[in-house]
């Protein structure tokens, strides 16, 4: 009998969640995976939360997908006075809340059956906010919060929407995106403590939302040098925070491979000298090519990675 322990993380990306969202679709349709009965944890930020909040309530990848693609432009409409400063939001949340009170109703956190871990961010105190499935004894904070409102403060990306007030104004929550938006080595380290998982029985199915290869050209610096730094400037407001997050889930993901055998690890993203902003709808074919072509590319070396241990 195996004693692997599979964990499924998704990274956090805004609209690039598309992609996450339709390799995981063909996953299940070539190989017949039910992520809720297959995998024995699930995590997921900001936009990798909704899928994973998804898929441990059993729901298909392909209703997640559908989501994105039938609203996404109601998810990213600009206000008509746009707010400034870098905690100033580009777009309200309505539009989003209205799509994930549809999406999961008044299903709570306390009624998944599953290990699910979905970050965010305590922007009042300072500090981390991990919302989670009640899979442990000294669990009971989440139990009775809505997962339409742990989703919605995990997506409270800086720039992109506002943070949420929780629980009676009890917390003032945003993106989980800021320090776990791949929250791959999150969901093993909570293995190990909560779970008393072995380390090297860790299996861990990690899926990006895609990296850019370039931010800021030394070329466009060397010619806007009497500006220096700033985000008046073209150094860009959303460019920032995307950078951020890159480096966020590239750290996260290196120090887990350094935990980890490469071989208990499966990483799958794509790398584009492009620039894939995080509220694009517009780019939603593109980012379904991408992901099919990482399935067809990768299909071999994925099935052996599901059946390893079996």
């Amino acid at each position: 009998m195996s004693t692997n322990f599979k964990i499924l993380s998704i990274d956090g990306g805004g609209f690039c969640g598309v992609y996450a969202a339709h390799l995981l679709q063909r996953i299940e349709t070539e190989f017949s995976v039910n992520w809720r009965r297959d995998f024995n944890l699930i995590a997921g930020t900001s936009t990798g939360a909704i899928i994973a909040a998804c898929l441990a309530l059993g729901r298909p990848a392909k209703e997640v997908l559908e989501l994105y693609e039938k609203h996404g432009r109601d998810i990213f409409q600009k206000r008509i006075i746009p707010r400034l400063g870098l905690f100033g939001s580009k777009y309200d949340n309505k539009g989003l809340r209205e799509v994930l009170n549809s999406l999961f109703g008044s299903a709570k956190l306390g009624d998944i059956s599953i290990p699910l871990i979905i970050p965010a961010t305590d922007i009042a105190n300072g500090c981390v906010h991990v919302f989670k499935s009640t899979y442990h004894n000294e669990f009971f904070r989440d139990k009775d919060v809505l997962i339409s409102e742990a989703v919605l403060a995990s997506c409270s990306a800086p720039t992109y929407f506002p943070p949420i007030l929780l629980s009676g104004n009890k917390y003032l929550l945003a993106d989980g995106g800021l320090w776990a938006n791949s929250p791959s080595l999150v969901a093993a380290i909570d293995a190990k403590k909560r779970l008393n998982v072995n380390m090297q029985d860790l299996l861990i199915l990690s899926i990006g939302t895609g990296k850019s290869n370039q931010f800021y050209p030394i070329k466009n610096f060397c010619q806007r040098r009497p500006w220096g730094w700033g985000f008046a400037t073209r150094w860009g407001r959303g460019k920032f925070i995307e950078m951020l997050l890159n480096l966020q889930s590239e750290t996260a993901n290196n120090m887990l491979g350094l935990l980890l055998n490469h071989d208990q690890i499966l990483r799958l993203n794509f790398e584009s000298d492009q620039k894939h902003p995080l509220d694009s709808p517009e780019e939603f074919g593109d980012l379904v090519t991408k992901a099919d072509r990482k399935f067809t590319h990768e299909s071999a070396q994925i099935m052996a990675f599901l059946n390893k241990g079996e």
